[in-house]
């Protein structure tokens, strides 16, 4: 039930999907979230892949499909992941102490370090997007690599990574995902990825490469923020998404 809970939970946090909550919110269903991320925006994953199939297939330019694709995903996970990544970018690039850093991110408001960082991974993903869609099986492709991204999320939660803040979305799940959950998490989520890379037609190691510079990426961004702002928060997870994201549909836009 802990593991229904937290799909649940994941569906409601990082989906548009209404569904009920769990009437346990505590760590316990927060790390199965967490882990689960992946399967949770499978549904938006799905819608978003097959619009941007039939812009293709009504004869919209690659770009114009991709972003439409991104369009979705933004609409259907609330875009909080962007909102995570300006903030976060703003956050980071100010220079602030963790406390000023922090208090900027709160803030709704995005400054000019959001705002680029912003512009720049929505056109890489949009572009890549429209790439993938125009390979053999392309939308199950977009749909295999939109989930991945999510599993940076349980890497994020890794045991020892403390919050920034003792409330919100990151006190909630941080330190809770043990190393071998993540491990186990990432060689599922990579061997997808070569198989359903190999079947739309890259090179079998193209998508490990892949995986390898997402994961890099997110690390030394997980290693930044916990250095300047004392750990993770919910902005801080939605910029890790975003950036895997960006590096997973880079990649697989590789001939």
């Amino acid at each position: 039930m802990s593991g229904f809970a937290g799909l649940r939970l994941a569906v409601g946090l990082l989906t548009v999907v209404p569904v009920r909550p769990p009437d346990d919110l505590g760590r316990g269903p927060a790390r199965t979230a967490m882990v689960l991320a992946p399967v949770a925006v499978l549904p938006v994953a799905l819608v978003a892949a097959g619009v941007g199939w039939l812009g293709v297939g009504v004869g919209l330019p690659a770009s114009s499909a991709g972003v439409l694709v991104v369009a979705v995903v933004a609409f259907g996970t609330r875009a909080m992941h962007l909102d995570g990544l300006a903030d976060t970018a703003d956050g980071l690039g100010s220079g602030k102490p963790a406390d000023q850093a922090l208090a900027i991110m709160r803030r709704g408001d995005i400054g000019p370090m959001g705002t680029v960082t912003l512009v720049l991974v929505l056109a890489a993903e949009a572009l890549a997007s429209g790439v993938v869609l125009g390979r053999p099986f392309g939308w199950l492709w977009l749909v295999a690599l939109l989930c991945a991204s999510r599993g940076v999320l349980a890497l994020a939660c890794l045991r020892g990574v403390p919050a920034a803040r003792p409330d919100g979305l990151g006190a909630l799940v941080a330190d809770s995902v043990p190393l071998p959950t993540v491990a186990a998490v990432w060689v599922v989520l990579a061997a997808l990825l070569t198989g359903v890379g190999v079947l739309a037609g890259q090179a079998w190691w193209l998508p490990l490469i892949g995986v390898v510079m997402a994961l890099g990426l997110a690390w030394w961004l997980l290693q930044r923020c916990v250095d300047r702002l004392g750990g993770i928060t919910g902005d801080v997870l939605g910029a890790l998404v975003e950036l895997s994201a960006a590096v997973l549909l880079v990649v697989a836009a590789v001939p």
